[in-house]
């Protein structure tokens, strides 16, 4: 007969806190004051600090779990990734735990980015602990940021023991946690003992042999490919044989494990042995995945977990070959490229990396544009430079019927009444089936449809202005079905320079009735760069580079100073869903960049004549 037993000495908690609401300082503060460092040692939580991209990289945030340890109990907190591309890591990462602490912004309020994470971590039966965090800044409202959270709770559906959450109003920049505002501001420790008290300890089957759950993986340049996850059952030691189970029950492989490694701090520590119930990662295997089952050679069944998603859109990703390749970035070539790709696909599950015939371009799928977008914006970020193409969805027939089967997503809208409109508009010019409207208080309402994931390419930053940066869009893949007939894509054409230089206002201000431009006068153009949108539904090819004749007769009028319109600036996200399938976007360290494929113009009209033929 198995034991189920409880850790009594062990808490995993998981953390989900919106961008910049003060994770990282809170993470900072418990090490210190739990004394797991010393006070002048340096800390750096490794996860992407910027604002702009809004989002936090999934599953490949570094510091996916610390931990602590407070009066004889070690504390291991994972870190959850805060998007809805990343839906499936968030429902591993809630498997992994027993409770989860929700950080918000004392003066903002609860952000959308939250909800998503928040609704998987209620779904999973957690019971939360809210922290008022920032209680110190002067436009702080604590009592009412506290009442927002329970409307959000409610309606995300939580239970009624989940409403009863207890609070603690914080500034994790003072240090200091309590159970009222102006409460006795002394350190975290109301925080480290509610979490004792309230988080149940792990529930495992100690007397029975080894098995772990994967959740997730990254690529170490050391160790290799390391899996974490937690302990479901029994202990496993450093250099034994196990093997890896699939969800279906088949052994993927058979190996010794190299490293076995513990969360102490912000460090991996290696141990000799690990136990039920702790969080650990392993090094050693060369193909298991997450949702694969780690277990001793004698363990039959898988531990059950929920599917990887299966990528569903795909973009090319190409050696930079512009005139101005290399003038902004120092890894160009497609030998370092394919490189960071594959160290890419190793460490993160839902991107997979296919090369092409002529070595010269990668086809890089993944689980939807922002994945996409986050990818090729850290990899700009460490220097490199490459051209990426449209995404595309990847289609499927179906085996019985022929019949063309396209991706589809289960999206969840939450909007101000006064946006319903436009929302539901917007999403059925791009296919979308309406599944439901219902009210979910505060004027505000739920909608859910059913959309093709190539309606969705480009909708986000649209969404977001058509709300006025108040809507809240979660999607989710839900299958294939039968392709829902052609999408309108872009119905203007665009301006392609003729010639290479600097563009001159002179010139861009003859351009503007021509349509809207896409840069700044001063801007490096080359023959084939696209610098501006065409009124008409034809593309243009105009010369930004024309500058003023000379002449000696003097006006006025014509000496006046030229005002340009400020141009239409794109984020990386808006180009790569801008461009047609013969253009592509040039991205470096300092640029993006739009451009045709093939950027001679008369080879670019053969081409386009042969394609017509």
């Amino acid at each position: 007969m198995k034991s189920h037993s409880n850790v009594m000495n062990l808490r995993n908690v998981a953390i989900i806190a919106h961008v910049d609401h003060g994770k990282t300082t809170l993470v900072d503060v418990l090490l210190r004051q739990s004394g797991t460092f010393r006070e002048n040692q340096q800390v750096a939580e490794r996860a992407m600090d910027s604002n702009d991209l809004e989002r936090e990289r999934g599953i490949t945030i570094l510091a996916k779990c610390t931990s602590v340890v407070w009066k004889d109990t070690r504390i291991n907190i994972v870190d959850t990734p805060g998007h809805a591309d990343f839906g499936g890591e968030v429902e591993r990462i809630m498997d992994m735990v027993d409770g989860v602490v929700v950080l918000v912004d004392a003066a903002e309020g609860p952000m959308p980015q939250t909800k998503f994470v928040v609704g998987k971590a209620l779904k999973s039966g957690l019971k939360p602990i809210v922290i008022v965090n920032k209680v110190d800044r002067p436009d702080a409202r604590p009592h009412q940021v506290h009442d927002e959270v329970f409307d959000l709770f409610a309606a995300l559906d939580a239970t009624d023991e989940q409403l009863d959450f207890p609070t603690l109003f914080a500034s994790s920049r003072q240090g200091w946690a309590s159970e009222s505002p102006d409460g006795p501001r002394e350190s975290m420790a109301p925080l480290f003992d509610l979490i004792l008290k309230y988080v149940p300890p792990p529930l495992v089957v100690r007397d029975a042999p080894f098995s772990m759950l994967v959740s997730l993986l990254e690529g170490d340049q050391f160790l290799g490919r390391v899996l974490t996850g937690r302990i479901h059952a029994g202990a496993v030691r450093a250099n034994t044989t196990i093997k890896a189970l699939n969800r279906a029950g088949q052994q993927v492989e058979l190996t010794r494990i190299t490293k076995l490694l513990a969360f102490r701090g912000l460090e991996r520590v290696a141990v000799e042995e690990a136990e039920a119930g702790d969080i650990v990662a392993v090094a050693g295997f060369p193909t298991a995945t997450v949702a694969d089952t780690l277990c001793d050679p004698a363990v039959e069944q898988p531990i059950q977990a929920a599917p990887v998603d299966p990528p569903t859109l795909a973009m090319s990703f190409s050696v930079n070959d512009s005139p101005l390749a290399g003038t902004e970035g120092d890894k160009v070539t497609s030998r370092v490229i394919r490189a960071r790709l594959l160290r890419e696909a190793e460490g993160n599950v839902a991107i997979r990396v296919t090369e092409s015939a002529d070595k010269d371009s990668f086809e890089v799928a993944g689980r939807g544009e922002l994945q996409l977008g986050v990818l090729i914006e850290t990899m700009r970020r460490e220097g490199y430079e490459l051209s990426v193409g449209r995404p595309r969805v990847l289609m499927k027939t179906d085996p019985q019927t022929g019949q063309r089967l396209e991706p589809l997503e289960d999206v969840l809208v939450d909007v101000d009444e006064a946006f319903t409109g436009i929302v539901v508009e917007k999403l059925s010019q791009r296919k979308a089936e309406m599944k439901d409207m219902r009210p979910s208080g505060g004027g505000k309402v739920r909608l859910s449809f059913s959309v093709p994931s190539r309606g969705l390419i480009g909708y986000h930053g649209e969404f977001l202005t058509d709300t006025r940066g108040t809507g809240v869009m979660n999607r989710n893949f839900a299958g294939y079905g039968p392709w829902r007939g052609p999408i309108a894509g872009r119905n203007k054409g665009v301006l392609i320079s003729t010639g290479n230089g600097e563009s001159v206002t002179y010139a861009l201000w003859y351009l503007e009735e021509r349509g809207a431009l896409f840069i700044d006068p001063g801007v490096k153009v080359y023959q084939g760069m696209i610098i501006g949108e065409n009124s008409r539904d034809n593309d243009l090819e105009v010369n930004p580079l024309r500058e003023k004749q000379l002449t000696n007769i003097r006006t006025t009028s014509k000496d006046e100073a030229m005002r340009l319109t400020p141009p239409r600036k794109m984020s990386l996200e808006q180009a790569i869903a801008y461009v047609g399938d013969d253009e592509l976007v040039e991205v470096t360290p300092k640029s993006i960049r739009l451009r045709k494929a093939i950027l001679d113009p008369h080879l670019r009209k053969r081409a386009q004549k042969a394609a017509e033929a």
